[in-house]
């Protein structure tokens, strides 16, 4: 096998969906190449160079696949197209939501597509500040919902034994806590709705700011 950057990040992928983000290291990446670390190091200075160019690549993921995410004429289907393919690029990999965050980028062209996407809003009535704002915000929720459905599933999508709802039912008295125990349902079922319609609060609240701002005084 080859070792160049291309080659090294396709073990490194593998060895995150064996073992999550925890059971990447340098070592066992090596030991999946049949390399002494050294020849890593060559690469990638450091574990966390090797995730930024991982979580720069998913990123890239989330828009170079094809073109859809720019052809909604309206910025807030636009904005829900975005997340719903950037939380599809990061359940394709074991922690890819925890690999990602606080990814430095490591490929300029991400700049564009940030570019493209600050163009749409400012040119909705927002304000730079307005669309940094919302851009941000759409990320971190994606980011902070799929830890969170990554840490109580399976990359298959399977749901982890300590978070079946039936454990749950067992550990809630419905007698003192009824809303509590009822919620779990709404939590660990029907993630894709759940996850549309916390998209849709953040764009619909972003759209009432912007009404507000363009209203007369």
């Amino acid at each position: 096998m080859g070792l160049d950057r291309p080659a090294i990040l396709r073990q490194a992928f593998e060895v995150l969906n064996d073992g999550g983000l925890e059971g990447l290291t340098l070592r066992k990446l090596a030991a999946r190449l049949q390399v002494q670390a050294p020849a890593i190091y060559w690469h990638f200075k450091s574990k966390g160079e090797l995730l930024d160019e991982m979580g720069t690549q998913v990123l890239m993921e989330t828009v170079a696949e094809n073109q859809d995410w720019r052809e909604p004429a309206d910025w807030r289907e636009w904005a829900t197209v975005y997340c719903r393919r950037l939380r599809k690029a990061l359940l394709r990999y074991r922690d890819g939501a925890k690999m990602a965050s606080g990814t430095y980028l490591t490929d300029t062209r991400m700049y564009g597509v940030m570019e493209a996407s600050l163009r749409r809003l400012t040119a909705a009535g927002f304000s730079l500040r307005q669309a940094v704002v919302l851009m941000t915000t759409l990320y971190s929720y994606t980011i902070g919902f799929v830890i969170e459905e990554q840490a109580t599933r399976s990359v298959e999508g399977a749901v982890h034994p300590r978070y079946e709802l039936e454990d749950r039912e067992r550990r809630v008295d419905r007698k003192s806590h009824p809303l509590a125990a009822q919620a779990g349902v709404e939590m660990f079922t029907n993630s894709d709705s759940r996850f549309d319609e916390g998209v849709r609060l953040i764009v619909n609240g972003a759209a009432s700011t912007l009404k507000t701002v363009a209203a007369p005084h």
